[in-house]
């Protein structure tokens, strides 16, 4: 037995959204300090004169579990059915289990306990993830989403800025995993204390099987359009930045090009968090998602554009402002989107979990497409036409979903 949510009605508190937005900002910090500081240190550590080939191996295989995971613990939290909840057990379970795991990668003697601790952050962070996300359908009525999506583009874009600025200003790997531990704790008590009751119905349930992970497009066509166009959108984001800093490096020429990576996203994050709510609100108020996605994957698309036309300094500022302004909307109001495609109430957490594979899979795809075109098929010109035309794609393709405006 399990239980089946209905569509919830009543608005959630300024507070609920608040303190799942707080979350989320400890989740992206336990991602975001390893990925962007941490691991590529470690990897140093351990193996120096292997350690690209090092970090590769655990980037891969960490983002290998983190596919399994997400729809994984989302089908798993479907089907609890305990007095404290189905998603907030699995969100304490998935914190814990990251902070042992953080714990584990803070005295990783060797590249394989990196190895398995990497994996096994990957995969308890996305259980987290999984459960925390799945809340916002169960709770969150449909005029309400954007909004709320908004607050958690918040949470996102400011974990990675506080990740890396607690992986590198701590005083070493160790203290660096162990800050971003426990800051994750301390961001996720607030949203645990804090109870809500869903409406819930209990039915009979069969067992999970493989074949429950596969959503028939033929079926929910909306739902295959919906993954189909976060699969670009992220694609032409993940082919646009995947070889920034040798961009600047060799194209633009920037003498610091770290340093410029860094300004760069601090200017991406600044636009992004201009129009991420207001992007959210203004979409509610108007329930259109579909006009709001598009024209920000187009927007997307320029900075893309501004990249390959433009090689210079100013111009990569331009772009990153640009992508900014339009990854705010899109970060909030696709978010919204997703939760309205979702095939069945009763497997929110599973099919949430099936669409952010579609942002997994485009950071394993980009680079196989980057590296022959940046060597061998025309260079960065040509990378950053093939990013806008995949993000125009993915945007107009929007348009297919019906069953929402």
């Amino acid at each position: 037995m399990t239980q089946v949510v209905t569509e919830p009605t009543t608005p959630v508190p300024a507070r609920w959204t608040g303190f799942l937005a707080l979350a989320t900002l400890g989740l992206f910090t336990a991602f975001y300090g390893p990925i962007q500081v941490l691991l590529a240190e470690q990897a140093k550590a351990l193996a120096p004169d292997d350690k690209e080939i090092v970090l590769g191996l655990v980037s891969g295989l960490g983002a290998a579990f983190s596919v399994v995971a997400n729809p994984l613990f989302g089908a798993i939290s479907d089907r609890t059915t305990w007095r404290a909840g189905r998603r907030k057990p699995w969100t304490v379970i998935g914190m814990l289990g990251a902070v042992a795991s953080l714990a584990l990668l803070s005295g990783a003697p060797t590249v394989l306990v990196m190895i398995i601790g990497w994996c096994a952050a990957q995969f308890t962070l996305n259980a987290m993830q999984a459960a925390m996300f799945a809340a916002v359908p169960d709770e969150v009525p449909h005029r309400q989403r954007g909004m709320v999506g908004g607050w958690l583009g918040v949470g996102q874009t400011l974990g990675i800025v506080v990740g890396s600025l607690l992986a590198a200003e701590t005083g070493g790997i160790a203290a660096g995993y162990l800050v971003c531990a426990g800051f994750l704790v301390v961001a996720t008590i607030p949203h645990l204390l804090l109870r809500r009751n869903t409406v819930t119905e209990i039915v009979e349930r069969p067992r999970l099987s493989v074949k429950d992970f596969w959503i028939s497009p033929r079926q929910h066509p909306d739902f295959g359009w919906a993954w189909l166009t976060r699969a670009l959108l992220n694609l032409s984001n993940a082919i646009a930045i995947v070889y920034l800093l040798y961009y600047l490096q060799d194209v633009v020429g920037y003498p610091e090009p770290d340093s410029g990576v860094f300004i760069l996203t601090a200017v991406y994050a600044v636009t992004l968090l201009l129009t991420v709510v207001a992007g959210g609100v203004w979409s509610d108020r108007t329930s259109r998602r579909r006009v709001f996605v598009c024209w920000a994957g187009i927007v997307m698309s320029l900075a893309s554009l501004l990249l390959g036309f433009w090689p210079t300094w100013t111009g990569a500022i331009t772009a990153a402002a640009v992508l900014g302004l339009g990854f705010g909307v899109y970060l909030s109001v696709d978010f919204a989107l997703m939760t309205e495609v979702l095939p069945a109430a009763g497997d929110r957490g599973k099919d949430l979990g099936v669409i952010n594979v579609a942002n997994s899979l485009p950071q394993v795809i980009a680079p196989a497409l980057a590296a022959p075109i940046v060597t061998y098929l025309g260079g960065y010109p040509v990378l950053y036409v093939l990013s806008a035309v995949v993000g125009v794609v993915g945007s107009v393709l929007v348009f297919r979903i019906r069953s929402v405006d």
